[in-house]
């Protein structure tokens, strides 16, 4: 099964809690994740930045708005006990525990209020923020938001590439395998990849800054499909070399038999599409400038341990 939103797990959670005794998040998250039987992929999904289990924020996240709303307390650190207004709704036998249930107190209408003021998002933006509520939590909805302007930054850089001169792209390369630590300096990287070699090899250079191993390049600025003959060309120059390390940049992309190709192979070849490409400008500076730059914090729960 799929992973259930922050909202339905409030009321699973509210039950968990009726038993008057004290849960922590990760207590709580550990056996819903057996009631709801969810597989370990499910289990260890990451959201897009990697720092947090997707089932686990959820969980967090259900909590945090129950107690928004009174119907859960904390009353030590990490803790988290049902109140007596969280009783009185289970009483009711509800159907669902979710964020309209929850405007019922004045608590939670006065924490979305100061959320939807703090955040004063754009109508636009209000509107994705509305229609996502049943879906994501918070942080969800923030990391959705940047996933999505990442992409479009990446299609346009991409566009950019695909318009610029062969020796722009060349020069792009250039800074883009310094950048992730290859090549030693730009002048080293320069005259090593500048340089056009036999059987598709475009350049060489150092796999680190000592140049302890070579790579091999080929770089190519193409419209078309690469396939697994362009690649195995370029695979059989590294050999002719005596080489065994290679990367092959396209701005356009590989066939299925060419990625099939080089996991069966001796030799290590990267293929890096225009995707792939794009996303490596990105994460790596080159052809990119900062516009703002957002810290999400949490509280440091040490700080606020008294001896």
């Amino acid at each position: 099964m799929t992973i259930p939103d922050y909202q339905h797990l409030m009321l699973p959670i509210a039950l968990l809690m009726r038993d008057g005794r004290e849960h922590t998040a990760k207590e709580l998250a550990s056996i819903l994740g057996q009631q709801l039987r969810l597989s370990e992929d499910e289990l260890h999904e990451l959201l897009p930045s990697g720092g947090t289990l997707v089932f686990v924020s959820r969980v967090s996240w259900a909590i945090t708005y129950m107690y928004k709303a009174g119907l859960i307390e904390r009353p030590v650190r990490g803790k988290c006990i049902i109140t007596q207004r969280g009783k009185d709704v289970l009483a009711e036998n509800p159907a669902a525990i979710n964020n309209a249930l929850l405007r019922r107190f004045p608590e939670f209408r006065e924490f979305m209020a100061r959320s939807a003021s703090a955040t004063d998002p754009a109508p636009d933006q209000l509107q994705t923020i509305v229609n996502s509520e049943h879906q994501l939590t918070p942080e969800e909805i923030l990391e959705s938001s940047y996933q999505n302007l990442r992409e479009t930054l990446a299609q346009d850089l991409l566009e950019r590439v695909k318009q610029a001169s062969p020796q722009f792209f060349e020069q792009l390369v250039i800074k883009l395998l310094v950048a992730m630590g290859y090549g030693g300096s730009l002048k080293d990287a320069g005259e090593a990849v500048g340089r056009s070699g036999d059987g598709g090899i475009d350049g060489i250079i150092k796999e680190d800054k000592l140049g302890l191993d070579a790579i091999y390049i080929q770089a190519k600025r193409w419209e078309g499909t690469v396939g697994r003959p362009t690649v195995q060309a370029f695979t059989g120059s590294i050999m002719g070399q005596r080489a065994n390390k290679g990367v092959f940049i396209t701005t356009s992309q590989f066939t299925q038999d060419a990625k099939d190709y080089v996991r069966l192979i001796n030799q290590k070849i990267v293929l890096i599409d225009g995707e792939q490409l794009a996303q490596l400008m990105i994460d790596y500076n080159v052809g990119v400038s900062e516009m703002v730059s957002y810290v999400v914090k949490r509280i440091d729960q040490d700080y606020f341990t008294e001896d």
